[in-house]
């Protein structure tokens, strides 16, 4: 019982100091995009997970996203200021469970180091407000090599016409 009490605690410290640096980050570039919001603001323009997801780095379940089968000519674009961010032709399915594209709209993300859940990956925020996206990684198809892994719910999709 006791190294279940104690496994629980140190998890918990884990979990706790993750947020705080989470939190470090969004506050580290708060005013450093064209498009802010106060964070009330952002809470009462976006659903509670899509807030989650957007201003605080959280990550959607995967297979939980309908534009993970979304197959229309479009574009995807950010949730929280509705960026243009990846056209529907450079979507393709991964096998992962969250949208992914191979490319993205020029100029339309931006990129940062996440060294969160012990290991460092290369986090993608819309380049306009900030919100994050998901994750890029060096395991997709060509042209590009790459996969950006992102939560639908970071997304919003608009069909062509």
């Amino acid at each position: 019982m006791s190294m279940t009490r104690r496994t629980l605690l140190v998890s918990s410290a884990f979990a706790g100091l993750a947020v705080a640096l989470g939190l470090e980050r969004a506050s580290a570039i708060e005013g450093a995009f064209p498009f802010q919001l106060s964070d009330a603001e952002w809470q009462a323009r976006l659903e509670p997970a899509a807030y989650q997801v957007l201003r605080h780095e959280d990550t959607e379940r995967a297979y939980s996203s309908p534009l993970n089968d979304e197959k229309r000519p479009g574009t995807f674009h950010c949730a929280g200021c509705d960026q243009a961010l990846f056209a529907s032709e450079k979507k393709y399915d991964s096998g992962t469970g969250w949208p992914s594209f191979w490319d993205f709209i020029a100029g339309a993300i931006g990129t940062s180091i996440d060294n969160s859940l012990w290991m460092t990956r290369t986090e993608v925020h819309c380049a306009n407000c900030g919100g994050h996206q998901g994750h890029v990684f060096e395991d997709g198809p060509e042209p590009t090599g790459l996969r950006y892994c992102i939560n639908g719910l970071a997304l919003r999709f608009v069909p062509a016409g």
